[in-house]
């Protein structure tokens, strides 16, 4: 299958204010969610997990949004305000079920040894990280993003 050249590729840094967003944005939807239940036990406690209402709201929640977004937005909100878009690395093509999927489960393996795998994407040619290599994926700056007007070269 011949790869898709015709993509701008999205860079580190640009990604990394994506995952700003989408992280500020969850902490605005599950904080009030998980202190309702837990209380004082969200800031005291030493668990890594409070309870199973914490494991659903703030891990298995997320991740079926995250998938979901991706399979029908092609991009979580962060990117979408960013103009950014997650598709196939050969196709340009949105992701299947199995590659959003694989992408998720990726972020462990790219974050697990020193976050090397997500700081790949500094690095390499389609500024892939390991969840992208992984699930066969890139993320594209989106070409129907509204272009900023000109005034040079107008008169």
């Amino acid at each position: 299958m011949p790869e898709f050249t015709e993509l701008e590729y999205a860079g580190f840094w640009v990604r990394v204010g994506a995952s700003l967003i989408d992280s500020l944005l969850l902490i605005i939807l599950t904080l009030p969610i998980t202190l309702m239940i837990y209380g004082d036990r969200v800031w005291d406690s030493d668990s890594f997990i409070l309870g199973p209402a914490d494991f659903l709201v703030n891990y298995i929640l997320p991740a079926i949004a995250v998938v979901l977004f991706w399979l029908y937005k092609s991009a979580t909100p962060g990117k979408m305000i960013l103009h950014l878009k997650v598709v196939d690395a050969h196709t340009g093509a949105s992701l299947t079920v199995g590659q959003a999927i694989g992408r998720y489960l990726g972020y462990f393996v790219a974050m697990i040894p020193l976050m090397i795998g997500i700081l790949w994407v500094g690095f390499d040619r389609k500024k892939q990280g390991w969840h992208d290599k992984l699930a066969n994926t890139v993320v594209v700056r989106d070409k129907n993003r509204i272009q900023p007007v000109s005034f040079v070269n107008q008169v």
